[in-house]
């Protein structure tokens, strides 16, 4: 499969923040992890096959830490497509 980019918006909640804070740096090389209210801010740019594959992967590395961990994730890709989840499941799709 074809790697594509993506630039991934993400609000990360969790129970149990100090666990989740160490995974969200490891995960996020290209980007930038805020806190503000309790949740974490995500800003990244990653490589993956589809944002399915790239939402599941994170989100699972993230209850890996912490089982309580929620995940409202936007991953735009280079042709205008955003792909709305949340935790594992698609929301909606934006074709621009």
């Amino acid at each position: 499969m074809v790697n594509k980019h993506f630039k991934l918006t993400a609000r990360v909640s969790s129970s149990n923040p100090q666990a989740v804070k160490p995974v969200l740096q490891r995960l996020v090389t290209k980007g930038s992890v805020k806190e503000a209210e309790g949740d974490f801010l995500v800003e990244a740019d990653m490589v993956g096959g589809s944002p399915k594959e790239l939402n599941r992967t994170f989100l699972s590395e993230l209850r890996r830490a912490e089982k309580k961990t929620r995940l409202r994730a936007e991953w735009a890709s280079d042709n205008g497509t955003t792909h709305r989840f949340f935790d594992y499941v698609l929301k909606k799709t934006i074709k621009r």
